[in-house]
């Protein structure tokens, strides 16, 4: 980012200060997780989509870190190479890295145009459309490759309205008692996505579980794996309910490793990070749901995996693994302070 374009006079906003500073976490977290996968992969067609997806974190590193320091605003510290250990054996089948990049890039796709829509101060937002754009372009390639390799799950099929139709019953919105009118487009999408986001969760548990020594953090490993799986039951249910196939299980992309090539606090991270995106996705799916019954399963769910989160997050504290975010000046502090 060329600080020439930075706007004379006009200084980082709240929402800026915390989009760049989010999207650095994340970045410096991708970009540990990309130079593993990297350093271990065989598979020659993987290899360069991954390369430059690790050139792309890197390089929305350097311009985040660029705009910082022109603002003379501290860059974080993050995750560094000291958070790999690259002598360890690989904890996931190359495949496992095809399937980062388009989870990465398809929940960055959300989070970047989120964040866009909340920046004014053009350099910024230019940052975060570039984001977009590269994002876009990394998770079209990395879908094209996955058909190639015949593991990518469509969402499903549904045949098309013979017209268009509307709606005459307020029973359109039931779901708890009587009859169920079919699920709509964008319930069915919704629920097809929340089972392709929960089978990556438990994938990348089941590997974090298999190399945490410590027993209190495996067993809370354990317990969001069992977290995702009970959603994957209850969405594959409703489809089913619905006379519609349930997603089929991923492959074993789990090695048998049992040497942590990542540090605690890096794999902390990443789940802290995996809650905050299930709290969200969540939430967006019962807000455009129009069943009862869905909004009141939507609900539990949420309940139950801000609980997680709650604990994940009490973890993370405990073992000072969490770099406090950018806090607006404590008025009150001052104020009691000159007093004195």
């Amino acid at each position: 980012m060329n600080s020439e374009k930075k706007q004379a006079n006009i200084e980082l906003s709240c929402t800026e200060i915390g989009g760049l500073w989010g999207v650095y976490f994340q970045e410096s977290m991708s970009s540990c997780f990309l130079t593993y996968f990297l350093h271990h992969l065989q598979d020659k067609e993987i290899i360069p989509l991954v390369k430059e997806s690790l050139q792309i974190s890197q390089t929305r590193l350097e311009k985040i870190k660029e705009i910082f320091l022109v603002e003379n605003f501290p860059v974080p510290s993050a995750f560094s190479e000291g958070d790999l250990n690259l002598a360890a054996p690989p904890l996931f089948h190359d495949i496992f890295a095809l399937s980062y990049v388009y989870m990465m890039n398809r929940l960055g796709m959300i989070n970047f145009s989120f964040t866009a829509s909340n920046n004014v101060r053009l350099d910024v937002l230019d940052f975060f459309t570039e984001c977009i754009h590269t994002s876009t372009e990394l998770f079209g390639r990395a879908v094209k490759m996955m058909l190639s390799k015949g593991i990518y799950d469509r969402p499903p099929k549904m045949n098309y309205p013979k017209e268009i139709e509307f709606v005459k019953k307020e029973s359109f919105l039931s779901g708890i008692i009587g009859d169920k009118r079919p699920l709509n487009a964008i319930e069915l999408s919704e629920i097809f996505f929340n089972i392709e986001r929960n089978y990556f969760s438990v994938l990348i548990m089941l590997g974090f579980a298999q190399v945490v020594k410590d027993k209190n953090l495996k067993k809370h490993i354990l317990k969001g794996k069992d977290v995702s799986e009970k959603q994957i039951s209850l969405f594959n249910k409703l489809l089913m309910q619905e006379e519609l196939l349930g997603t089929v299980t991923v492959s074993m992309e789990v090695t048998d490793s049992t040497l942590s090539p990542f540090s605690d606090k890096l794999i902390f991270s990443m789940i802290n990070i995996l809650n905050s995106v299930d709290i969200s996705l969540i939430s967006h799916a019962m807000s455009v749901t129009m069943r009862t019954d869905l909004t009141a399963q939507y609900s539990k769910i949420i309940a139950e995996v801000m609980l997680y989160a709650k604990e994940t997050f009490d973890i993370v504290v405990e073992r000072q693994w969490m770099e406090q975010p950018p806090l607006v000046t404590n008025r009150k502090m001052l104020i009691r302070n000159n007093n004195n």
